[in-house]
């Protein structure tokens, strides 16, 4: 494995603990796949679970998701999704 796969997953990690926390789950952080969806039938999330985690993604990493953005489909596919695109745009 190289370093940059071993940086991703220990940010995808960083990102999971990071959701916990922010919504006070009781999903510990490493049993969230990273490719499992964050909607639905994987974690469960809701729009309402967006907002909160789009506010610590901003205070934490420096990056905006704003509700309008047309990729947010995208952004929160998954857990690797997200870090990925945080990782992509942090300024922190």
């Amino acid at each position: 494995m190289s370093t940059d796969q071993t940086d991703s997953i220990a940010f995808e990690r960083e990102v999971a603990q990071l959701i916990v926390e922010a919504l006070n789950l009781e999903t510990p952080a490493e049993s969230i796949a990273p490719e499992a969806p964050l909607f639905g039938e994987g974690l469960g999330l809701d729009s309402i679970d967006v907002l909160e985690v789009s506010l610590v993604v901003s205070k934490r990493y420096g990056v905006q998701l704003r509700a309008d953005n047309q990729d947010n489909t995208h952004i929160f596919t998954s857990l690797r999704t997200l870090a990925a695109h945080i990782a992509q745009h942090r300024s922190k």
